[in-house]
């Protein structure tokens, strides 16, 4: 009988409309139960009655379960199926361990655009632990929901922030996720182009990477966080989420940071906040020469003044003059600036 439920509950996914299973990942929250009756009715221009017809059939099928809430009624997105794998690293093959553990149950129920994102970042992230880690096994779990899908990647090794910092002898653990966010960064320049990480942060609607007393958050849409944890993590551990009929393409992703007609990895965006330990501003050159490590590895860089009020003269002159006069092949571009922050990006520029 269980395994006939679980048939029937995967027949219900796999026949899930894909806008319906949309309006779920975008009022989705995995902490509290949510009203989703009104954004139904605002995506599909119709009555609150109809809206309630289909929540209550997602409700029989066993899709989504009702929540505590009455006015609004909410529904909570369950977790309906799940995996888990624990891997040695020495010998793996990613694509191996795709197709035979996930991709075959992620196919049932995802769109095409979904499961290529997955394929690509699936596969990057475990080739990182294995050629990267210098651990010994890796933990690969993943929890279904109706809109969703989740994968954790957890190793046992060195810890990502701290091999980068080691082999790339950067002072501070916390300039190891400032490298990975810009990108072309890699521990392995000679097999290793260092955009997997990058690309694969972009591709997934949410990504996480926590490893010691760090956790780099990036959404889609979003700017990239980094939070200091009380906790040390040993090893990597790498959390993935994405819509599971997202319209967002694979292609789009890379796209987005290439030139017009080009296929090469020639843009990137750098979070200015992330130049910034713990509560100091941002007022000196050496805080400016972080952001600029390797920006010559491009040709157009937009540097993110998100959660960035103020910057100092000194900051704001030695990227937008001293290091543009130096390297007029790289195009540098400010975007979120308040008033004050372009304040003091003209009056550099205009000393030049």
């Amino acid at each position: 009988m269980k395994n006939e439920a679980a048939t029937e509950l995967m027949m219900h996914l796999q026949q899930l409309d894909p806008e319906i299973s949309r309006i779920l990942w975008a009022n989705f929250d995995h902490r509290n139960p949510s009203p989703l009756s009104k954004a139904i009715q605002d995506a599909r221009g119709i009555s609150r009655q109809a809206a309630s017809q289909i929540l209550s059939r997602l409700v029989r099928q066993g899709l989504i379960t009702e929540g505590a809430g009455v006015r609004p009624k909410t529904y909570e997105q369950q977790t309906l199926f799940t995996h888990s794998v624990t891997l040695p690293l020495d010998g793996l093959e990613e694509h191996v361990v795709w197709s035979e553990h996930f991709r075959p149950a992620f196919s049932q129920y995802m769109g095409e655009a979904a499961l290529s994102i997955w394929e690509y970042g699936f596969t990057e992230i475990l080739n990182n632990a294995r050629e990267h880690s210098q651990g010994t096994e890796v933990k690969i779990s993943s929890n279904i929901r109706a809109g969703c899908t989740s994968v954790w990647m957890d190793d046992n090794g060195e810890g990502i922030f701290k091999r980068i910092s080691r082999i790339c002898k950067l002072p501070d653990e916390r300039q190891a996720i400032l490298e990975l966010a810009k990108g072309k960064l890699t521990t392995d320049p000679e097999n290793h182009s260092g955009e997997g990480v990058f690309f694969s942060a972009r591709a997934f609607d949410m990504f996480q990477i926590t490893s010691g007393g760090l956790l780099f958050d990036h959404q889609d849409g979003e700017e990239d966080f980094l939070f200091e944890r009380d906790k040390e993590k040993a090893g990597t551990l790498v959390w993935m989420a994405h819509g599971n009929h997202t319209q967002r393409t694979l292609k789009e992703v890379f796209d987005e940071y290439s030139m017009p007609d080009e296929y090469t990895f020639s843009k990137t965006v750098v979070p200015v906040k992330l130049a910034r330990f713990g509560q100091e501003g941002l007022v000196s050159r050496s805080q400016a020469q972080r952001l600029l490590a390797r920006v010559d590895r491009f040709k157009i860089v937009l540097f993110d003044f998100s959660d960035v009020e103020t910057v100092g003269q000194a900051f704001a002159d030695e990227i937008f003059r001293v290091y543009a006069k130096g390297h007029p092949e790289v195009e540098l571009q400010p975007i979120h600036a308040t008033p004050q922050i372009q304040q003091m990006i003209t009056r550099a520029t205009a000393m030049t």
